[in-house]
């Protein structure tokens, strides 16, 4: 299977003479939890320009490599947000990922499966499959990529943070078929403006509801909390959030924060006063561009050091 997917990226960079911008099914062969329907996925385009795609089924990776003279060895799998309903696949996925680029980074956006009963048996781990089997993919073909197997990381924004710190907190139970020294732990995580509980009374009800149904057990609301998932193994993290954000609470953020402090995982964070929600990589109300706080963060712990 890896020999399959090696020739098919091989002779896509050939067809378009580069491998920038390439988009690979995330599954070479059948995917799975998945049920036989036509694949209905659509795209749309605001007049603001931001690009929303729904009703995914069909899970891809498109590879965003950095100019040969930048690379340093370290990825990223950049997952949109949009409260598992759709993909915010522009503002918080192409765009992230080209600016990952400046970085020497190479990124891989992620179109995962947006969780449908329609098109899965299980629509709950459908996401955190895809999100599994990306890292699995990237690591599996690390050297033909260029990547260090060491340095490959996640970031999420919103509902596609929620994917992230599940990936992130989540990694000792495999959702993917995986050898026993298969490595599905992030290295690092970077979450923006997350969903992170689903928690009665601070969760971004939308994004619960569409992973888990209406009426989740107390037990489901449990296991999807991720501040109730965080272990001394969890990878270190950079948060960011609004204190006015009134689509998913700010206390997110802060209960994350609060149990990576307690088992003394290393962590930072960046907490704009205003800004609200959904503002990709540039808060309107602010100067401080919280992507050059990132890049700073990388390059302190030596994920952006040349191999």
């Amino acid at each position: 299977m890896k020999e399959l997917l090696t020739i098919f990226v091989t002779l896509t960079c050939f067809a378009s003479m580069t491998c920038a911008q390439n988009e690979i099914p995330l599954y070479p062969d059948s995917i799975p939890n998945s049920k036989a329907v036509p694949d209905e996925e659509n795209t749309e385009t605001d007049e603001k320009g931001i690009r929303r795609i729904f009703k995914v089924s069909r899970p891809t990776l498109t590879i965003y490599e950095p100019p040969k003279e930048k690379a340093n060895g370290t990825a990223v799998i950049v997952i949109p947000g949009g409260g598992y309903r759709l993909l915010a696949a522009g503002h918080e996925g192409h765009d992230v990922a080209k600016r990952f680029n400046e970085m020497g980074v190479t990124a891989f956006l992620l179109k995962y499966r947006l969780p449908s009963d329609v098109t899965m048996v299980n629509k709950e781990i459908g996401p955190v499959q895809d999100a599994q089997r990306a890292i699995q993919l990237v690591r599996d073909n690390a050297k033909q990529w260029g990547i260090d197997r060491d340095r490959v990381g996640i970031i999420g924004f919103s509902a596609g943070g929620h994917l992230a710190s599940t990936a992130g907190t989540h990694f000792d139970h495999a959702y993917i078929k995986a050898g026993r020294k298969s490595n599905l732990r992030p290295d690092f995580m970077v979450l923006i403006y997350p969903v992170i509980s689903f928690a009665d009374s601070i969760t971004h009800m939308g994004s619960r509801d569409n992973l888990l149904g209406k009426d989740p057990s107390p037990q489901k609301k449990m296991e999807y909390s991720n501040e109730l998932q965080v272990t001394k193994k969890t990878p270190p993290t950079y948060l960011v959030h609004a204190e006015d954000d009134q689509t998913v609470k700010v206390q997110n953020m802060l209960l994350f924060a609060t149990a990576l402090q307690k088992n003394k995982v290393p962590f930072d964070f960046y907490l704009y006063e205003k800004g609200g929600h959904g503002f990709g990589m540039n808060n309107p109300t602010s100067d401080v561009k919280w992507m050059d706080l990132v890049q700073e963060w990388m390059d302190k712990n030596g994920w952006l050091k040349n191999n």
